[in-house]
């Protein structure tokens, strides 16, 4: 399908002068066609002239091995013949990491900062949400060539610490735990908004905290809280991410590039990017239709905006990037416009080279948004419980990846960008649109090719197979266009759509004991090649059994 929509797009291009991609898709049902196309009727409008006509101008320039036919009302439709998708099957079947390979991203390096939690606070929904994602857009990259670098940010001294130990200091902590810490988070919230001496006390504790910080000092009650807090904060990180099969290569906290962005915000201020304003540092957006940010607060340190102003540059110096790709919640949208639109005013290549992914928040079906601040959050490990509860499966078992897969691909399977309402009840389905459903299909698989006596050359296709045989083929174009987009949700589609007609073949094309068992565990083994990888590519394992 790939093939087609560059051949139909070069043709208009020449015949008409206007550059579109068009849409090819598998031809509907009770159509006699494989393919097929509607782009004639969406340039009808512009060419002011009839679908027919165009669609019989664009068929006679189009070389196709096959068939090519116009249908009212202007559709373009095309009939391959069976040894087309003989040969393709077979080039899969001989080399499937060559027939599906894709050079996008060769020779190229990507920093993909993503799941960014903040130490002093427990791991909640929507870092695990980041964190899949993230790590399925990673795996899309390397797959395509990349060198990706897995980068997550992380406050670990600002407002949010001084809270925390605020409520931690007069408290016994010998054994402290990350929910003592997180319950601590909660309290010094509570006092920050509600008492005014506990607010003048945690903002002097936020001023020493940098200090500590900075100067890495251990010589105090608050140091020695400071420093045990961050320590175990990384350690639940660690443990967590090894739990989702995830693991960064850097981690950056935000006290190791404060001091490269106040450097720069103050390099800025003298090139006149920045401007002085009651005693604080400022970018006037305004002056490009964006709004008016503080870098510098007028007690001289920096916000997040000058963190992350330092974090663009420290990864810059670190790997000279290709790209950058930065995954946060869309409440952040206008912020990093600004943060990026400064930058650019001192180095105009980093923002061209950064792509900003923003996604909505995560919610169980009629919950309000969840806040750490006010401790009604559901926790990360919480989601995995639930998942295998509802699996009736041993979280701590081997069958644990059943419920991981069922987690991630309820995630994987949403555009990015909007709210996602997580649904476990529907995750965990072995019917339907769900990982277990997907799992399922691919452990049916399995079995049935360890029936296999040998290796037998596909031929022919039979005319009920051939629906399967045309699906597993797309993969190759499926996964240009997710690459491209990096859109997992596109490839959660492909996956589902390929595993329900592997079901219809199932129903209608016995395999052992038919007398083309060896042409059809062919094209089962293709099936299963498909499937295996492309879970792969969305951080999901198949289990030898369910």
């Amino acid at each position: 399908m790939q093939e087609l929509k560059n051949s139909l797009g070069d043709i208009i291009k020449e015949l008409f002068g206007i550059e579109i991609e068009p849409e090819v898709t598998v031809a509907p049902e009770g159509v006699e066609a494989d393919f097929s196309s509607n782009v004639a009727m969406r340039l009808a409008g512009q060419l002011h002239k009839a679908p027919m006509e165009i669609a019989e101008q664009i068929a006679e320039k189009v070389d196709f091995t096959g068939n090519v036919e116009v249908s009212r009302p202007g559709f373009l439709n095309f009939i391959s013949p069976d040894e087309y998708f003989v040969e393709k099957l077979g080039e899969m079947r001989g080399d499937f990491a060559g027939a599906i390979a894709c050079d996008e991203y060769a020779g190229k390096t990507v920093v993909c900062e993503f799941s960014d939690p903040n130490p002093f606070k427990v791991l909640h929904v929507g870092h695990l949400y980041t964190s899949v994602v993230g790590d399925a857009i990673s795996r899309l990259i390397e797959f395509a060539g990349g060198r990706v670098i897995r980068a997550n940010f992380g406050g670990d001294v600002g407002l949010h610490v001084a809270k925390t130990i605020y409520a931690l200091k007069d408290k016994n902590t010998d054994n402290l735990t990350i929910e003592d810490i997180a319950k601590c988070y909660v309290e010094g919230t509570r006092a920050y908004d509600e008492d005014e001496q506990a607010h003048k006390e945690i903002v002097q504790l936020n001023k020493e905290i940098y200090a500590i910080a900075e100067g890495d000092l251990h010589d105090s009650r608050v140091a020695e809280l400071y420093w045990r807090g961050r320590e175990l904060s990384y350690k639940y990180f660690e443990d967590f991410y090894a739990k989702i099969g995830l693991k960064f290569d850097k981690y950056y906290p935000e006290s190791e590039v404060a001091g490269r962005g106040l450097k720069e915000v103050r390099k800025g201020l003298k090139g006149g990017v920045y401007e002085e304003s009651d005693g604080a540092v400022v970018y006037k957006g305004e002056k490009c239709g964006l709004h008016t940010r503080v870098f510098i607060n007028n007690e001289g340190l920096p916000t997040y905006e000058a963190k992350d102003v330092g974090l663009i540059f420290t990864k810059w110096d670190d790997w000279k990037f290709d790209e950058s790709v930065v995954i946060t919640g869309n409440d952040i949208v206008d912020y990093m416009k600004v943060v990026l639109k400064s930058v650019g005013e001192m180095n105009a290549e980093l923002p061209k080279r950064t792509t900003h992914l923003t996604h909505g928040n995560v919610k169980l079906p009629g919950s309000v948004k969840m806040s750490s601040r006010k401790g009604n959050f559901l926790k990360a490990v919480e989601v995995l419980e639930m998942i295998a509860e509802a699996l009736k499966r041993d979280y701590k078992s081997e069958d644990f990846m059943v419920a991981l897969g069922a987690t991630k691909y309820a995630f994987l399977k949403y555009k990015i960008g909007g709210d996602i309402i997580f649904d476990i009840e529907n995750s965990v389905k072995m019917t339907g649109n769900s990982g277990p459903y997907l799992q399922y299909s691919c452990v049916r698989a399995k079995k049935i090719l360890s029936n296999k006596k040998g290796e037998v050359e596909l031929k022919d296709i039979a005319g009920e197979e051939k629906a399967l045989v045309k699906k597993i083929i797309e993969y190759k174009g499926v996964l240009g266009e997710v690459v491209r987009e990096k859109a997992p949700h596109k490839l959660c589609n492909y996956l589902y759509e390929l595993a329900q007609e592997f079901s219809r073949f199932y129903e209608k094309c016995p395999v052992v004991g038919n007398e083309r068992e060896g042409e059809r565990m062919e094209i089962v083994g293709a099936y299963l090649d498909v499937m295996t990888s492309g879970l792969d590519l969305l951080g999901i394992e198949i289990p030898e059994e369910m």
